[in-house]
């Protein structure tokens, strides 16, 4: 049998490949640190979440296998606001090209700045989700001094960065701009064009002449004038900010999405040519996309946050989500949530050794998935475990003013409550926000083929002359016999199209709980769709 590697899964890998990088590297492992850039300039997104979980999770595996490590959440708040974002009102415009960390909170009073409140949102999600971290905010490490010997080695060698950024990206910018950004002592904004370096008073002098910005023009105010780039009155470029924070923050490890690739690469080569520093690992992945396939960007309107999701769904469920795939793009929308907290269930049933998986090596993967879905704080016994679907359609069908009881009475009386009801007051809690904010039910997606057609059609048929729940149950048995087919088969169909999985609670008892008109009504708007 292969060797298993701390829990079996792709994390697992990683960590060993970093560990053993790093023993060859002669670095200290005293203490192993991953880092995710937070973005503060707009609504953090779940590809956001996922961007430091991903980091995280590496983190986690190399605890497992007995190193001490953490993940570095580093807030960009920094950066100058680039767009007003999709939502925010349009008097924000204004501060287009100010660092989000001197631009006043658009809420009110609650935090600091824009950008300590669009941190917040994440370092929120970070905590809902079960992640701890050390959060770096950018503002104050650079009014700090943690980058400043790094500004003065890159400063100094402003044009060895001009031929490595030409070189990887073609981009001719730095070979007559330094790599930094001075923040206007006239207008406040990062509209500055930083064109001489004196190395004896650490200062650039700069123009307030406007920058190219998300395709248009920003006019600066004119301004010329000097700053001190270890007084935190300015930052590096994204072109060399990385590979500074690297060096300085003793990164080792830091996953990124492949909108950056660019970047990261020329990063990595100032980080070993310039500062003398072997860049972390990487790894690249794929974006989160909309149900349309579109980038969920921050300014585009298109987000879909964590804080939506946990509203719906467990911070488990989401966790799974974004851990069980690193590669490949995943999609963000609230479809994902029931299948995942449905999985969710299925990997608690493994974990608890309440299914049985023959494979050693895919047990202990799938086991690891679920110990790191939990943060490896796993429950100590399971949860009531009902089809997600199924709590959204008897929240449906509930009474109001008696929802709850209404729910957990119909799956007493089938049978569903057997093996406890810890964790369901959580669920049905879920299901009724989500009836609430979505009122009309969703036609299943699921594609039939013709026989698949034939036979549901069949099965409509024989329901609408059925009235007990033996009969019910019979229907799927009879109609495959009849029609030379396979009973499993069909069962998985029908399930998919009622529950959205294969399986479920007994059909004849389920179709009593939800009603026989209910049933053939789902049933009949695949057929026309499907």
């Amino acid at each position: 049998m292969p060797e298993i590697i701390g829990k079996g899964t792709w994390y697992d890998k990683a960590a060993h490949e970093l560990i053993e990088r790093e023993k060859n590297l002669g670095r200290n492992l005293s203490n192993i640190r991953t880092e995710s850039g937070l973005g503060a300039s707009g609504f953090p997104h779940i590809g956001s979440l996922g961007d430091a979980l991903r980091n995280y999770a590496v983190a986690m595996a190399c605890r497992v296998q007995g190193y001490n490590a953490e993940l570095i959440a580093f807030s960009d708040d920094k950066d100058g606001l680039r767009k007003v974002p999709a939502g925010l009102p349009d008097d924000l415009e204004k501060w287009v090209g100010y660092p989000v960390s001197s631009i006043p909170d658009p809420f009110g009073d609650c935090h600091q700045s824009f950008g300590s409140h669009m941190t917040s949102l994440l370092l929120n999600a970070l905590n809902t989700a079960g992640a701890d971290y050390h959060f770096m905010s950018g503002n104050m490490v650079y009014q700090e001094g943690l980058l400043n010997d790094e500004i003065i080695t890159l400063l100094e060698n402003a044009g060895r960065v001009g031929e490595i950024i030409y070189d990887e990206i073609g981009q001719e910018k730095y070979q007559e701009t330094l790599p930094y950004f001075a923040i206007c002592e006239d207008c406040g904004r990062i509209t500055t064009h930083a064109y001489s370096y004196m190395p004896e008073e650490h200062k650039v002098l700069y123009d307030c002449n406007g920058m190219e910005i998300k395709g248009r023009w920003l006019e600066g105010c004119g301004h010329k004038g000097e700053v001190d780039v270890l007084a935190g009155k300015g930052k590096l470029s994204w072109k060399v900010e990385f590979a500074a924070r690297w060096k300085a923050l003793n990164i080792r490890f830091e996953a990124y999405g492949k909108d950056i690739a660019d970047s990261v690469r020329v990063n990595d080569r100032i980080c070993r040519e310039i500062l003398g520093w072997e860049p972390p690992m990487h790894v690249q992945y794929e974006m989160f996309v909309d149900k349309g396939g579109k980038k969920i960007s921050k300014s585009a309107g298109n987000v879909f946050t964590p804080q939506v999701w946990y509203r719906y769904g467990s911070p488990q469920s989401l966790n799974l989500l974004i851990f069980k795939r690193f590669v490949g793009t995943k999609s963000g929308s609230v479809d994902n949530i029931s299948p995942h907290m449905d999985e969710l269930d299925d990997l608690e049933d493994i974990y608890f050794d309440r299914t049985k998986i023959g494979d050693e090596v895919e047990k202990a993967r799938l086991i690891g998935l679920y110990e790191y879905s939990w943060m490896l704080k796993p429950p100590e016994r399971p949860f009531v475990h009902i089809p997600y679907n199924l709590m959204i359609k008897l929240a449906r069908l509930a009474p109001k003013g008696s929802e709850e009881e209404f729910i957990r009475s119909k799956l007493r009386e089938y049978g569903l409550l057997e093996a406890g009801e810890r964790g369901l007051e959580t669920r049905i809690n879920y299901a009724l926000n989500w009836v609430r904010d979505f009122p009309e039910e969703v036609v299943s997606q699921v594609v039939l083929s013709e026989d698949q057609k034939k036979a549901v059609k069949a099965i409509m048929a024989a329901l609408k002359k059925a009235n007990t729940v033996e009969e019910y149950q019979s229907v799927v048995f009879n109609v495959s016999k009849e029609m030379g087919l396979k009973p499993k088969e069909i069962f998985a169909v029908i399930y998919q199209i009622l529950l959205g999985r294969n399986q479920g609670p007994r059909l004849g008892p389920y179709i009593a709980m939800i009603g026989k008109e209910n049933v053939l009504k789902e049933l009949g708007a695949v057929i026309k769709t499907g």
